[in-house]
């Protein structure tokens, strides 16, 4: 059986929140377990800030 849309969004919340899910539904447990992995890989990925500064102009566009 499919998780019906209310319990992705349940089992989302309480992944992202860090809550435990409180359930031993596998199917429950996969979605969550595959969530809070998708979140340890995104806290891993390096964030760019700013913004690249490029002052080499070039002609005509300094006038």
């Amino acid at each position: 059986m499919a998780l019906s849309s209310y319990r992705m969004h349940r089992i989302y919340l309480a992944a992202t929140m860090n809550y435990g899910l409180g359930s031993d539904d596998p199917e429950e447990l996969a979605y969550y377990n595959k969530i809070r992995e998708e979140i340890e890989d995104m806290k891993k990925d390096t964030v760019k800030k700013g913004i690249p500064l490029n002052w080499d102009t070039p002609e005509g566009m300094d006038k």
